[in-house]
């Protein structure tokens, strides 16, 4: 019963919609630039929305493609037992800690900082690091599925979001349209009801 009655109303929308497009006295020209901002707005809607996610999604990709080229891995020296480091806030990082570390960069120059490792390693023990180009410590980048993932998920997420910020913006502009036909008609009438009711009232 629900899907039925939702297939008549399409058809009576597609109906009214069509009716704009068709030549016949009562058309005006409101309608038919109406009928063109609805067409137009599904247009933009559908087709803004496709081209934005697709350009959310590989922006995303660049970016994760550029940090992924930009971070190396290197080899570090845990400089004191985990067991006795700071847990890491937050539980995304399970219980990893914060420990100090020390790292040889490539240009043979030392470093150290703190690294989240896993608990109870002893000092001594060698961990895999991330640096960027200037030596830093960094999280490790996602591999090339993973961004995959992550830029096909921005994308899902942009697209209907622009789609529907088209038709909302289409949709203002039809009720700008209607508010102004409606007051159109009104002016109209104020002209054409006094001479309607005097005819009206000389048959009677």
């Amino acid at each position: 019963m629900a899907r039925t009655r939702r297939t008549k109303a399409t058809g009576v929308w597609f109906r009214r919609w069509r009716w704009r497009w068709r030549s016949n006295p009562l058309r005006r020209r409101s309608d038919t630039v109406e009928a063109c901002i609805v067409l137009a707005t599904w247009i933009l809607a559908l087709l803004g929305g496709v081209f934005a996610g697709a350009a959310a999604a590989a922006m995303v990709d660049g970016n994760l493609a550029a940090r992924r080229a930009e971070a190396h891995a290197v080899s570090a020296v845990l400089t004191k037992d985990s067991a006795d480091a700071v847990p890491a806030a937050g539980g995304y990082d399970d219980s990893r800690v914060w420990a100090p570390v020390r790292w040889t960069a490539a240009d043979g120059s030392e470093h150290t900082g703190r690294a989240k490792v896993a608990p109870a390693v002893a000092a001594g023990s060698r961990v895999t690091l991330w640096t960027d180009g200037e030596g830093r410590l960094v999280s490790k980048p996602l591999d090339p599925a993973e961004s995959w993932l992550q830029a096909a998920v921005t994308g899902a997420l942009v697209a209907p979001a622009v789609g529907a910020a088209l038709w909302g913006g289409g949709r203002l502009v039809c009720g700008h349209l209607i508010r102004r036909r409606l007051a159109e008609w009104d002016e109209e009438w104020k002209r054409v009801g006094p001479q309607w009711r005097n005819l009206s009232g000389g048959r009677g």
